[in-house]
């Protein structure tokens, strides 16, 4: 997992670079659910970055629930939540398109194509859904 961090100089602050490249990975299941991820000490040197950008990053994470910390043990990917009722479902889902629609709109992405682009990058490999 390390090997794919890459930061960048682009005015994004450190430690969200770093929580939305985890995030990636851990989507295209880089790490399964119970596996530990790599330390915060071993980013941090492995990144040349300070210990608590990386704490800042891993405590998005957990907030977000895409991790758990366990003193003393690590930090693990979390297991996926049960579904949600189907209201809850929809809510959940209208505030993940309402965050990434703003998102969108501050790096100057339009909505649309991106909508599109998910589309795309959602397709089973090799044919039509």
């Amino acid at each position: 997992m390390l090997a794919g961090l890459r930061l960048e100089n682009t005015g994004v602050p450190i430690y969200v670079q770093l929580r939305e490249q985890m995030l990636r990975a851990l989507g295209t299941r880089a790490l399964a659910p119970g596996e530990q991820m790599p330390t915060m000490r071993e980013v941090a040197v492995a990144l040349k970055i300070d210990l608590n950008t990386v704490r800042h990053a891993y405590d998005e994470l957990e907030r977000l629930g895409a991790i758990t910390l366990v003193r003393g043990r690590g930090s693990f990917v979390a297991e996926p939540p049960a579904p949600p009722d189907k209201r809850a479902r929809e809510a959940q889902l209208d505030s993940l398109a309402k965050q990434t629609i703003a998102l969108a709109a501050t790096m100057g992405v339009d909505p649309a194509d991106l909508a599109r682009r998910i589309a795309v990058l959602v397709q089973p490999k090799g044919g039509k859904s």
